[in-house]
């Protein structure tokens, strides 16, 4: 039975929570996000806390519940506070800049990487730091996997983009032998 789906979801000031029918709204100012439930799960709204209720007692209903509260709590953590990730960039010659709706990287192939950012997303490069944010948990989180895939880090050297709070396990080269 999942221990997610008990926890009612506390609504941060500024935020407004309304269901209409199968769809649970959340709005912030001019940032509105929707959630669809599908009738998957009962939705209850009292003293700023959203609830959560199983439809059945299938293992399905259960595993429902869970995932959207957190779905709906992740939401409400955008809107409040927002996500972000960092990648750093190693290596002799790696570069990236921002270039109005662009991310553009030089990682070392022949040609430069341009990465368009999506709407809803802010990029910010510092040195080698690159930092995205964002209202959408999933979003800032598949660009910066994106990004990482264009050159991910070797074993060798730990050249290639990787998370800051990544660690890399190093290989040791070839012996120098007789």
């Amino acid at each position: 039975m999942s221990r997610v789906g008990k926890k009612p979801v506390v609504i941060a000031n500024g935020i407004e929570v309304t269901v209409d029918g199968t769809v649970i709204v959340a709005k912030k100012g001019n940032i509105e996000k929707r959630l669809e439930t599908h009738g998957r799960v009962g939705v209850g709204i009292e003293n700023s806390e959203v609830t959560f209720s199983r439809i059945g007692d299938s293992k399905e209903s259960s595993a429902f519940w869970g995932t959207y509260r957190s779905l709906l709590n992740n939401i409400i953590i955008g809107l409040d506070k927002g996500f972000s990730k960092s990648l750093e960039i190693n290596g002799v010659g790696y570069r990236a800049a921002v270039k109005g709706k662009v991310l553009n990287l030089q990682l070392g192939f022949s040609h430069d990487i341009d990465y368009p950012i999506a709407d809803g997303l802010e990029m910010k490069v510092e040195k080698n730091i690159i930092t995205i944010s964002g209202t959408d948990k999933q979003s800032v989180g598949q660009a910066a996997a994106e990004i990482r895939d264009f050159r991910p880090p070797e074993p060798y050297k730990g050249k290639g983009v990787k998370y800051t709070d990544e660690h890399i396990i190093r290989k040791a080269g070839k012996a120098a032998g007789k």
